[in-house]
């Protein structure tokens, strides 16, 4: 257990250091959502509508952008070739780094949200349901975001084949994402119990098999 945190105060540190990944998330999530009310028109009323859907829709693609220094930069070094001879299982390393990029990068996209949602005229009704399910739903997209990292380590162009591939797996997480957030808001004493149930399943279920399939696709990397 030892390890593993030492691991997972490694890489957090490295990305409060470094802080390019981040950065860029944060920007291209800021840029996104700046950009998509100027393309929709004067509309209130449609932005408000659509508002969850945007910003759910701006948080995964700013999230890929952080996914392809997952392993990268630790396979360039030889760090990760030691982590994969070391005591600690490669699941727990992938598991690690997995908890790492949703601390570092999802965690912070999910609160700056509802500041965003200003810009969108989104109600404020649904900024109590929009972060609770982007924290909920959201360490499906750092978990399976590790499979296609590990899937691309040696690809020269492992940014596009990253959104390939997990992309579609992102779908499940997107939908029930916004459904919770409507039905919150349209019945609020529970009617999107639920939809945040099954947003939470998704997210144990990444937890669990995406650290496996990540260390197995490594091992291939590596051998």
């Amino acid at each position: 257990m030892s390890a593993f945190l030492a691991l997972l105060g490694r890489d957090l540190r490295l990305a409060l250091h470094e802080g390019s990944a981040v950065g860029a998330a944060l920007g291209f999530y800021l840029i996104v959502v700046a950009m998509l009310p100027l393309s929709l028109g004067p509309d209130m009323a449609l932005l408000t509508r659509i508002a969850p859907g945007i910003l759910w829709l701006a948080f995964l693609l700013s999230a890929l952008l952080s996914l392809g220094r997952l392993f990268e930069t630790d396979f360039e070094d030889g760090s990760l070739d030691i982590m994969a001879t070391a005591p600690l299982p490669l699941e727990a390393v992938v598991a690690a780094k997995g908890l790492a990029h949703w601390l570092s990068t999802a965690v912070p996209l999910a609160l700056l949200a509802p500041v965003l949602g200003l810009m969108l005229n989104l109600d404020l009704a649904a900024y109590p349901p929009l972060v609770a399910t982007m924290l909920i739903g959201t360490p499906a997209i750092s978990f399976i975001g590790t499979i296609g990292a590990a899937l691309t380590l040696r690809s020269r162009r492992g940014g596009l084949l990253i959104a390939l591939l997990v992309l579609p797996l992102y779908i499940p997480t997107l939908i029930f994402g916004i459904g919770a957030i409507d039905a919150l808001l349209l019945a609020p004493s529970g009617g999107g119990g639920a939809s945040l149930l099954i947003l939470a399943a998704l997210s144990l279920v990444s937890l669990v098999l995406g650290p496996i399939a990540a260390a197995a696709a490594l091992r291939v990397q590596l051998g």
